[in-house]
């Protein structure tokens, strides 16, 4: 089925908005969507495809400006084109690409990424420079160690700046040499004051996460995928855990990875529903933690 096409209660576009409009919200702000050159974007999807069937069916491959027209039906104000080099000599070019994409889609935070390489501070110095808002660093697809001396510069100019930077540290869906909470928490012990969102709040190590969340004034969670039946089948959230979520109500953001998922969005937002923690921390969640986090043109009153 068509992602806009009718489902039990009305197409896909209309039940979404209804959820934010019933919790008085103006949208939603997504910290966690990936647009990529088209070459990069096969890639990936052929990754998944590999995975065998209905492993991880894909739901949204319509075009990239059918997507961008997607989430803009779903009432999504603000969202990322997250990307991620696995080698050297890659990060440039893709904030290249991620640049123009960002001039072209005014909605899309202009988003960057880096590699461990002797020209990495530089060209994050130019992506800063260019207006760069969210980067991304991916520790398990990079196969990198996040405390390599040629990132030190990288992480000091993200904090200087206060740049979010979304980090995917866990060792969901299967662990690297560099993920769980160890390697980075050498980043963050010498760069305390940095704006790290953990991707899919750390899956599978969700405790260890949290630990960083309430050590680190700064640490932020992203949603993405989490509490989604596909996700609690392979990695549930513990349900000891969920007060602790709810008294970081402040620095959990919404984060889908949109389009390469293998359920609706609205599902997403479903499952943080179900939570029960209640609408306030709902509302922050969903839209206005990220406002905060990404400009005060996003602010809402009242």
């Amino acid at each position: 089925m068509d992602s806009m096409d009718s489902t039990d209660g009305g197409s896909e576009s209309e039940l979404i908005r209804a959820l934010w409009t019933g919790l008085g919200l103006p949208g939603l702000v997504d910290v966690h969507t990936h647009f990529m050159p088209a070459n990069v974007l096969r890639k990936v999807q052929a990754f998944f495809d590999g995975l065998g069937d209905g492993v991880w069916p894909i739901r949204y491959r319509e075009t990239e400006d059918e997507r961008v027209a997607m989430l803009r039906a779903f009432g999504v104000r603000r969202f990322t084109s997250l990307l991620y080099p696995h080698k050297p000599a890659m990060a440039e070019w893709l904030n290249g690409w991620a640049a123009d994409f960002a001039a072209r889609t005014p909605d899309c935070l202009h988003s960057a990424t880096f590699y461990p390489e002797p020209d990495a501070a530089r060209y994050v110095t130019d992506a800063l420079d260019s207006g760069a808002r969210v980067f991304k660093a991916h520790l398990q697809v990079g196969g990198y160690d996040p405390a390599d001396p040629l990132l030190a510069p990288v992480w000091g100019a993200l904090e200087d700046s206060a740049t979010p930077v979304v980090v995917h540290c866990g060792s969901g869906p299967r662990p690297g040499a560099f993920t769980g909470p160890e390697p980075f928490t050498k980043v963050l012990s010498a760069h305390p004051r940095l704006y790290a969102v953990i991707a899919h709040a750390g899956l599978p190590e969700y405790g260890p996460f949290l630990d960083l969340a309430e050590r680190f004034a700064n640490v932020h969670l992203d949603t993405t995928m989490v509490f989604t039946p596909f996700t609690e089948r392979m990695a549930p959230f513990p349900a000891a855990e969920l007060p602790r979520l709810g008294g970081l109500g402040d620095r959990v953001l919404l984060g889908t990875d949109f389009p390469n998922i293998p359920h609706r969005y609205y599902d997403q937002l479903t499952a943080l529903t179900a939570l029960g923690l209640g609408d306030d921390w709902l509302r922050a969640v969903l839209y206005d933690n990220g406002a905060r986090l990404f400009g005060a043109d996003l602010e809402r009153t009242g």
